[in-house]
């Protein structure tokens, strides 16, 4: 679950090459892509000792190390290089995915390996005040359990089941979180943090659950794919899509809210949006729980829709795939437009007979053009995938070139 770099990049720094900075080398660095002094001047055309002094700059922060020597570069011998390492024990990252009834929290590397985590319910419903304020104390325990003190932690990254404006980082008209619309997630987070902890702020970023779910899974599992989609099928239904290593979010944040596309199905079915013959309405977890509650099944949510069909309830396996085939449908449009090399289903609802209906209906409907090189997946990372992508959200913001420079001068180095 280790993540290094930041997949989709072409080799260079992105700047002129007389102007790399100190965050330009972390980076380098940082993707493999130059891992020594010697393949730094390379690559950026700087001096020996303007390279030195810019790593004496990462050094001093306690951002990079010496590793092993590497292979010698001379047929004529001599020493072999030194490498260079992004040290990622000098800080931590608080992470937290949010679902409607239920939200998981985790300590993690500053790589992406999860060092402690909890599960466990936090209803969405209650609204903000409470479920930060909780959120806050759950950080404070699970940095204990991993022996890490509060000082350490350099961020936090949340994912949430609504649009959410990135520049703000607060939800826009979210239509499963009452009460959130246009509230300071990132303002009182942090402020529960340092009330259960004693630590001063530290940023705090909030995306879309699907839109880190899918950042997740693409670094972890596909960093090669250019065009990757992860469509979530939960109490609601969203999608995530990450191009050439970046999530694309839209003008606003609102890219990949498939749940409220109408279908010809739904014309009858009332979305929590308040409108009628959304997606969601129809095939999400939410929708499959209700119409087996009108049978005579106990389901009240996604959630309870995954332990059926865990238990192979018959009549919630046929929903499923029913469903999955509504789901379907749709994501031959989006196939179509995006021409993804992979699509990944995750979810309460990411079973065999749901993957099944998307697939009958996905082939039956997009061109063979579209999917001739497609591969339809479920989740590698199951229940960690947003925590996984929170906490690359974080970092990237944190040692972006332009960030790194920022961040040194405020530490006088």
């Amino acid at each position: 679950m280790r993540m290094t770099g930041r997949p989709g990049r072409t080799a260079g720094t992105g700047r002129g090459t007389a102007q790399a900075s100190a965050g330009d080398l972390l980076e380098l660095v940082r993707s493999g892509r130059a891992t020594t002094r010697g393949a730094l001047q390379q690559a950026t055309g700087l001096s020996r000792a303007t390279v030195g002094q810019r790593l004496d700059r990462l050094f001093r922060a306690g951002w990079l190390r010496e590793g092993a020597g590497g292979p010698v570069g001379s047929p004529l011998g001599g020493r072999p290089s030194i490498t260079l390492e992004f040290d990622d024990a000098h800080a931590v990252v608080l992470a937290a995915d949010l679902d409607t009834r239920h939200a998981r929290a985790a300590v993690l590397s500053l790589t992406g390996e999860i060092l402690a985590e909890h599960g466990g319910t936090l209803v969405i419903e209650d609204g903000p005040e409470a479920v930060l304020g909780e959120l806050g104390r759950w950080f404070a325990d699970l940095l204990r359990k991993a022996g890490h003190g509060a000082e350490e932690v350099c961020g936090i990254g949340v994912a949430v089941p609504g649009p959410v404006d990135s520049e703000t980082g607060r939800v826009v008209q979210p239509p499963i979180m009452p009460g959130w619309d246009g509230y300071d997630i990132r303002g009182r987070l942090a402020r529960s943090l340092t009330e259960h902890t004693g630590a001063p702020g530290v940023p705090v970023l909030v995306d879309n659950d699907a839109n880190l779910m899918a950042y997740g899974e693409q670094r972890t599992g596909h960093p090669d794919c250019s065009a990757f989609v992860l469509v979530k099928v939960s109490t609601g239904i969203g999608a995530g899509v990450v191009v050439d290593g970046t999530v694309y979010r839209g003008v606003d944040g609102g890219a990949g809210d498939i749940g409220h596309i109408r279908v010809p199905e739904g014309v009858d079915a009332l979305c929590r949006c308040g409108s009628y013959g959304c997606l969601a309405a129809v095939a999400s977890g939410g929708a499959v729980a209700r119409r087996l509650a009108e049978s005579g099944v106990p389901a009240a949510s996604g959630s309870d829709v995954r332990d059926l069909l865990a238990a192979g309830h018959p009549e919630a396996t046929g929903l499923a795939r029913e469903a999955g085939r509504r789901v379907g449908d749709v994501l031959a449009t989006v196939v179509t437009l995006l021409n993804p090399g992979v699509l990944m289903i995750a979810g309460d609802l990411a079973g065999t007979s749901f993957v099944t209906g998307v697939r009958e209906l996905l082939y039956e409907r997009a061109l063979p053009r579209s999917t001739a090189r497609l591969e339809v997946v479920t989740s590698r990372l199951g229940e960690r995938a947003g925590l996984v992508g929170a906490g690359a959200l974080v970092v990237e913001h944190l040692y972006a070139p332009q960030r790194v420079e920022e961040r040194l001068r405020a530490m006088g180095v």
